[in-house]
């Protein structure tokens, strides 16, 4: 008989799940290796779900078996809500406030560094974090739910830590109507238009048909070639080690504000 703790019903955003806990499973086949995470609270991300997937995605990247890599969500409604408010709660100097915050960091820079072709997909929302994410993807396949918003300032933060990522896709223009806006949501069709998404699909069923036929496709090419491609599309973010971790202590500094402390309390 199942427990109450793996079966449940997901009230706000209407996922039916079949596991209580947050989870980083990874699988792999012909070469695709499929990482794919959850969190009940929207999928937003507490640091130790950072850590696993900063870990998995830079094994995935190590194995020579695998040649392409997806990063996916559970649910239907909601990608990634980005950062835990939950943990963000629970900071109280800025060593854990950096420590955090660089979770955060280094899940960008191992995507960045991944010398395999990462793919994301996106269905339903992101926000904050969740964005960064979509935009350290090489290429982003989302359905036309899909939207995105910077709602940082509303608690006093910034998208500090994930402007770089954000910025190279959309923009500082589009950057700047987002994080100064924080109420503000893209849609599907404007984060295409602005270089977020790579392609939207109608629904999340042609969305996964189609990354179907072309995540196998691309697993069959010469991964010398896509090592070397990867290169090619990340130059000029050879700084990012540094600015990365530059950004997360002050979102570190920040989350001890007393403007913060009370936006997350009342959240």
């Amino acid at each position: 008989m199942l427990s109450l703790n793996s079966v449940f019903l997901c009230l706000k955003n209407d996922m039916i799940m079949y596991e209580l806990d947050p989870f980083v499973k990874v699988k792999s086949s012909g070469g695709l290796a499929t990482i794919e995470f959850y969190h009940p609270r929207h999928n937003a991300l507490p640091l130790d779900m950072l850590n696993k997937l900063t870990a998995e995605i830079r094994n995935a990247g190590n194995n020579d078996l695998i040649h392409v890599i997806l990063l996916k969500s559970a649910g239907d409604k909601t990608f990634c809500a980005g950062a835990d408010f939950e943990q963000l709660k629970q900071i109280n100097n800025k060593h854990e406030g950096l420590q955090f915050f660089s979770g955060f960091a280094n899940v960008m820079l191992a995507m960045k560094d991944c010398p395999k072709p990462l793919v994301v997909r996106l269905q339903g929302k992101a926000v904050g974090g969740g964005v960064g994410i979509a935009a350290a993807g090489d290429l982003c396949f989302a359905n036309s739910q899909a939207s995105v918003r910077l709602s940082e300032l509303n608690i006093g933060l910034g998208p500090f830590v994930i402007a770089p990522a954000v910025e190279r896709k959309i923009g500082k223009t589009n950057f700047s109507r987002l994080s100064l806006q924080p109420d503000t949501w893209m849609t599907a069709d404007e984060a295409k238009n602005a270089g977020l998404f790579t392609e939207v699909f109608q629904d999340t069923e042609a969305m996964d048909n189609h990354l179907d036929t072309f995540l196998k496709k691309l697993a069959t090419l010469n991964p010398e070639a896509l090592l070397q491609m990867k290169k090619i599309l990340w130059e000029g973010t050879e700084n990012w080690d540094s600015l990365l971790i530059e950004r997360a202590a002050m979102s570190g500094e920040l989350v001890l504000s007393a403007y913060t402390k009370k936006a997350l309390n009342k959240s």
